[in-house]
């Protein structure tokens, strides 16, 4: 059986910023953090939910921003906007989030979009020594550490919450 294309096309980009982590194709049933921590066997907090929104510019456009924050955080949208330097973080829809990472909602992975987004990390996640993100599809996670996935995303950090 071969490997969906974007979880190819993602292993290829993983590969290419010198990630060392693995790729991990979940059940299809494992859609929130809380089941993919369990399928996992990690913690919540342990997984970085890639989350994208459309951050309203003082032109009145709205430019994508991508937050990677712990999956046992919400993101307080009014305090991460002002830390982005965006008016407001409104939610993306299915198709801005396809047209400027190329995935679908529930599969975003922190790179390998078609042109580069403005990634912010969420400093929780430091406390784990192995944290998981979505790899390009919504059954597909990669392993990776605080530090690389900082590396390998150019991510500012910012408190969400």
């Amino acid at each position: 059986m071969s490997e969906h294309p974007s979880i190819a096309h993602f292993r290829s980009e993983l590969d290419a910023r010198g990630g060392t982590g693995r790729i991990v194709v979940l059940p299809d049933s494992v859609h929130t953090a809380a089941l993919a921590a369990e399928a996992l066997g990690c913690e919540v907090g342990a997984i970085a939910n890639s989350l994208l929104f459309a951050g309203a510019t003082d032109a009145g456009e709205d430019v994508p921003v991508l937050i990677l924050t712990s999956g046992g955080h919400r993101v307080d949208t009014d305090k991460a906007a002002k830390a982005v330097g965006v008016q407001a973080l409104k939610r993306a829809t299915p198709d801005f989030v396809r047209e400027h990472t190329g995935q679908v909602i529930g599969g975003v992975s922190p790179f390998a979009h078609p042109q580069p987004v403005r990634t912010f990390l969420d400093p929780t996640l430091r406390q784990y020594d192995e944290i998981w993100a979505a790899a390009g599809h919504p059954a597909a996670v990669f392993s990776t550490t605080y530090e690389e996935l900082m590396a390998m995303t150019g991510a500012e950090e910012i408190e969400v919450n």
